[in-house]
C-alpha cells in the first residue's frame, strides 16, 4: 500500500512539473487534482469551448472554487493544451475517403463529387459544390469551413 501511495505522489510531482508556467498553474493544480490525478486532467487536448465543457463537468461532479479560479483553468489549459486543428478538405484533390470521413457524406454521395469533378473539371467556389446531383447539402453547408479549393 504504502508503494502505490508513494509511486502516486510521484507521478502528481511529476506532472505538476510539466505544467507550463503561466497563469493559471496553480489554479489547474489545486482544482484539478481534488478528484484525479494532473495527468489525467492535462492529457487531454481541446479548445476553448472544449475545455469550459469539461470544466462544467467536474462543476457538476462537485470541482469545488470560485468562478474566477474555474475560468482561470479553462483559459490556462486552451492556452497550453489546445487541440490539434482539423485539417481542411481540398475537394479538387481529396479521395473520396476523406469527403466521407470529414463531411460526414454518405460513400455514394462523395462517389458523385468526385465522379462530377472528373466530368466537369475542378470546383471553384463552395455553390460549385452545391451543384452536384445526389449531395446531400446540408452535410456540405455545415462543414464548409473545411473546404478548401
Amino acid at each position: 500500500m504504502r508503494a502505490s501511495l508513494a509511486l502516486l505522489l510521484l507521478a502528481s510531482a511529476a506532472a505538476w512539473g510539466q505544467l507550463p508556467d503561466g497563469p493559471g498553474k496553480q489554479e489547474t493544480e489545486k482544482i484539478c487534482t481534488q478528484c484525479h490525478e494532473l495527468e489525467r486532467s492535462i492529457s487531454l487536448r481541446q479548445d476553448h469551448d472544449g475545455w469550459q465543457a469539461t470544466m462544467n463537468k467536474m462543476i457538476n461532479l462537485g470541482a469545488k472554487g470560485t468562478d474566477a479560479e474555474f475560468q482561470t483553468v479553462v483559459d490556462y489549459l486552451a492556452k497550453n493544451y489546445p487541440g490539434e486543428s482539423i485539417p481542411k478538405i481540398n475537394v479538387n484533390k481529396c479521395r473520396a475517403i476523406e469527403l466521407e470521413s470529414g463531411l460526414s457524406l454518405k460513400r455514394s454521395e462523395a462517389a458523385a463529387i468526385i465522379d462530377y469533378r472528373t466530368k466537369h473539371g475542378d470546383f471553384k467556389s463552395y455553390s460549385d459544390l452545391l451543384k452536384v446531383p445526389g449531395v446531400d447539402t446540408a452535410k456540405i453547408e455545415a462543414k464548409k469551413d473545411r473546404l478548401t479549393f
